[in-house]
């Protein structure tokens, strides 16, 4: 697989997803213009994108009501649900930050699912390129790591396959280049001891979107 390819994928998935939601005709707040809300998507996408704390076992969406953003998806630590609506409640335009995301529970059971299903997914020979320790955690064992778990001390760098996990059921997101990825991804996650279900929600590369 050339470079090139690869960092097409990778650019693609750090584009977190947004939805402008529905509003009823007599009761819809005034919203920006067009150009605006071009120019607000993209601020948003990249400022979710560069928070240190939003890593591999986080999800984040966003969306537009009028001329709030509601921000959406699943922190591992509840430091990210702050960081995140700070980190957007100052662009220009925005008047307020209805913040929905969910903090997923402090539990030991999960944590251990989290580095179980994140080395079995990474350290595949077919799934390492979507990892930027290529299969590594990176950092070894550090103080963080050995008090409180890779939750608290997740693996750094890119990777396409995020892994959020609650109360022992697993949901995969991100992107891979093909569906034998995606597959490969799901089964291995399937394969650890404690997941009760693995739901896979990983997209292709190219593949049309269907709006539900």
């Amino acid at each position: 697989m050339s470079t090139l390819k690869l960092s097409h994928l990778l650019a693609a998935a750090l584009l977190l997803p947004f939805t402008l939601l529905p509003l009823h005709a007599q009761t819809a707040p005034p919203t920006w213009a067009e150009a605006d809300t071009t120019r607000i998507v993209k601020d948003v996408q990249k400022k979710l994108a560069r928070l240190t704390t939003f890593g591999v076992f986080d999800d984040l969406h966003f969306a537009i009501k009028g001329k709030t953003l509601v921000l959406s998806g699943s922190a591992s630590r509840p430091i990210l649900k702050s960081d995140a609506a700070n980190a957007v409640k100052s662009i220009p335009g925005v008047e307020s930050v209805d913040n929905q995301i969910e903090v997923l529970p402090n539990s030991p059971n999960d944590d251990r699912i989290r580095a179980g299903v994140y080395n079995t997914i990474y350290t595949a020979a077919q799934l390492r390129k979507y990892n930027a320790n290529a299969g590594r955690l990176g950092r070894g064992l550090s103080v963080a790591r050995m008090a409180g778990g890779i939750t608290n001390d997740p693996p750094i760098g890119f990777h396409a396959i995020h892994i959020i996990v609650k109360n022992g059921n697993v949901t995969l997101r991100g992107a891979v280049l093909n569906e034998m990825d995606a597959s490969m991804a799901q089964i291995r996650a399937n394969s650890v001891f404690g997941v009760f279900s693995v739901t896979n929600e990983i997209g292709i590369e190219g593949a049309s979107v269907v709006a539900k």
